[in-house]
């Protein structure tokens, strides 16, 4: 049963652009961004900050 808090926030994955197959697990607000987010942060198996993209 899908309660009011995973309508709103829903998890999210996102995935790093650089190929490493490296993910973070978040949540986003869906009325505030609708869009896909894209977010720089630290990939350890690429040792540098790249960009991680929203997956669904």
């Amino acid at each position: 049963m899908a309660g009011k808090r995973t309508d709103v926030r829903p998890i999210i994955k996102l995935r790093s652009t650089a190929g490493t197959g490296y993910t973070y697990v978040t949540r986003k607000n869906r009325r505030n961004t609708p869009d896909r987010l894209t977010m720089r942060k630290f990939d350890p198996v690429a040792r540098r900050h790249v960009e991680f993209r929203e997956e669904r």
